[in-house]
């Protein structure tokens, strides 16, 4: 690696959150079941990343076809590459765009993981309600969505807070239960709730700066460590003294109410 390489970014990633492959391979069995009222031709992924999530249900589901949107075009270009290399890529388009109201869509199935706050200009914690009625106007009748929404596992102490994100706030993020209430009041019924474990969470981070740290640790006088070393540092700061333990990560599967 030269000089002028960026370090790699994401590459020990499957998903883009705290999702184990069991999880995901629960999901899809679930998402895709022969004996679900309708069968799903469409899927639509908000803030899809790479939407790795979203091309396992499209193998899971012959000729069905997907939509991922996202503004970071280097996420969409990886997304578009495994599709190609999966065999997917006539059936699946990678759209860079906002959510906030997208016209793409409705889709029997919508995936909305971790990326809320894409489909509302709204502040957190009002996003929630905001991305909850986008996401019933998203679906089909029948269809399905699966939210992977944060929580607080509990009150996060004001150390905790201040080890954050900068203006992070204990109001920004609702119990899970409250989470499920507003699911409802938007017009769903939870269909499966599930949280993110510790274990899936610690994996999730440390790849999330893996590869990163390795480059580090190989070219620590590289024209870009200092930056980088200063972001991954702050990254970790965050997780280890700040939200890890006290943010959860809920996957609500909601049914729309006819």
């Amino acid at each position: 690696m030269d000089d002028i390489t960026a370090p790699p970014r994401l590459t020990r990633l499957t998903f883009h959150g705290p999702l184990s492959e069991d999880r995901a391979a629960g999901m899809v069995r679930r998402l895709t079941s022969p004996t679900a009222p309708t069968a799903p031709t469409t899927v639509l992924d908000i803030g899809c990343g790479w939407g790795e999530l979203m091309l396992r249900l499209l193998e899971a589901m012959p000729g069905a076809t997907g939509v991922g949107i996202d503004l970071d075009e280097d996420d969409l270009a990886r997304g578009r590459a495994n599709a190609e290399s999966r065999g997917l890529a006539e059936r699946t388009r990678f759209v860079q765009e906002s959510a906030v109201d997208t016209s793409q869509g409705p889709a029997d199935l919508v995936l909305c993981l971790g990326a809320s706050h894409a489909l509302s200009d709204a502040r957190p914690p009002e996003h929630t309600t905001a991305a909850l009625h986008a996401l019933r106007r998203l679906v089909t009748p029948g269809g399905r969505v699966l939210l992977g929404e944060g929580f607080w596992q509990r009150p996060p102490a004001p150390g905790e807070l201040g080890a954050m994100w900068p203006d992070a706030s204990a109001s920004e993020f609702h119990h899970v239960a409250d989470l499920v209430d507003l699911a409802i009041a938007a017009g769903f019924r939870p269909a499966w709730i599930e949280t993110a474990s510790n274990d899936e969470w610690e994996e999730f981070e440390s790849a999330y700066q893996c590869d990163v740290e390795e480059w580090l640790a190989a070219h620590p006088d590289h024209p870009l460590a200092r930056e980088t070393r200063d972001r991954v540092d702050r990254h970790r700061g965050m997780w280890l003294r700040g939200y890890r333990r006290v943010m959860g990560m809920a996957y609500l599967t909601l049914v729309p109410v006819a």
